[in-house]
């Protein structure tokens, strides 16, 4: 593809990209963006290009950021990111979703907004929050919020969402009602009678498969998953990797069965790659088995760890892949994973990594 690839990288520190020609080689940084405000997730329209930065906190408040140029101009907004009178105040957005003219944005305390105006203006999607389960989410360990939003490639009226810890919500009417998508899923802290709730699972990311919307994996605190029915049941797929604690699941854009990790050790042990040698875990045939990719990731002493949206394809032939660090590294590998780069470093904390190809 003769076009110039863009990395989003969202940070602690504001909004960073980095720029390279067709060959994917010799990466510019840009930034910061967005005034430094903390972003925790961008994205762009691939549509219009459009980027759009999701973040905040208690001290800024929440807003969505919007470039139509290429991130020479920004301006940002958070009309209607809010709650009702007497309910508790947006904290800041977490995850952004554009979908054929609408944008979605998740946020903390774990809601649902909808923007039809390109982000202007944003409307609560109530009926999540009104669900009876509302009243025992619980925050994760980066608070409560609704950090992934799955929407369905041609049909509006299906949305899913994930919620740390809340567990997989879906709505097949377009907002008006929900309904929690978790059997199957193991909550390892609860007592054996409920070690599979209905809902309350603290799922970490989740993703569909190309050319299969009913196909979605899921990496949660406690295990990996599959479904192959929109999520109404879930099946382990972890045996074979080294941990089935991690936060990205990134699938593959042209292959439903081919999926990427970063597993890490485990919650209480550091939270860092396995060993201390860094590695994106692959599957080529649904979760039934696992490869580690480690060509050009460090080996020793890498006590690296790459958070929920971190990690991203650029859907390229072959494909580009990208995961960012919190301790502000930045690796590409520009041949399905198999040999992997370090293009970026020094930056502050690493929230999320997006890919735009053809921006002008």
């Amino acid at each position: 593809m003769d076009a110039s690839t863009h990395l989003l990288i969202g940070t602690k520190k504001g909004l960073f990209m980095l720029e390279s020609g067709p060959g994917r080689e010799g990466w510019c940084l840009a930034g910061p963006f967005c005034e430094a405000w903390p972003i925790n997730h961008a994205v762009a329209d691939p549509e219009t290009g459009t980027i759009y930065a999701g973040g905040g906190n208690e001290w800024f408040g929440p807003a969505v950021w919007i470039s139509k140029d290429g991130g020479e101009s920004w301006t940002h907004s958070s009309a209607g990111l809010a709650y009702g009178e007497g309910d508790e105040p947006v904290r800041s957005v977490w995850s952004l979703a554009p979908s054929r003219g609408r944008l979605y944005a998740g946020v903390e305390p774990a809601g649902l907004f909808r923007s039809d105006d390109v982000g202007l203006n944003w409307r609560h999607v109530d009926a999540l929050r009104a669900h009876p389960s509302r009243p025992e989410w619980q925050p994760g360990g980066g608070g409560l919020i609704l950090h992934h939003i799955v929407t369905h490639p041609s049909d509006d009226a299906k949305l899913w969402v994930a919620i740390s810890t809340g567990g997989v919500f879906a709505t097949t009417d377009g907002g008006a009602s929900w309904e929690p998508r978790n059997q199957g899923t193991r909550n390892d802290y609860a007592p054996e009678e409920h070690r599979y709730p209905a809902y309350g699972q603290c799922v970490h990311s989740l993703a569909m498969a190309a050319g299969n919307p009913d196909r979605l994996y899921q990496q949660n605190h406690c295990g990996m998953y599959r479904s192959d029915d929109s999520g109404l049941s879930w099946a382990s797929i972890e045996e074979g990797l080294p941990s089935s604690f991690g936060f990205p699941a990134v699938a593959h854009p042209r292959d439903a069965d081919t999926l990427y990790l970063f597993p890490l050790n485990g919650d209480a042990i550091g939270r860092f790659a396995p060993e201390a040698r860094a590695a994106v875990w692959q599957t080529t045939d649904g979760g039934r088995s696992w490869q580690p990719l480690r060509s050009g990731l460090p080996q020793e002493n890498a006590y690296l760890t790459v958070l929920r949206q971190a990690m991203t394809t650029d859907g390229q032939a072959p494909l580009g892949l990208y995961l960012g660090t919190t301790s502000g590294l930045v690796y590409a590998s520009t041949d399905e994973g198999q040999t992997w780069t370090r293009i970026a470093e020094h930056l502050p904390a690493i929230n999320s990594v997006e890919a735009l190809v053809g921006l002008h």
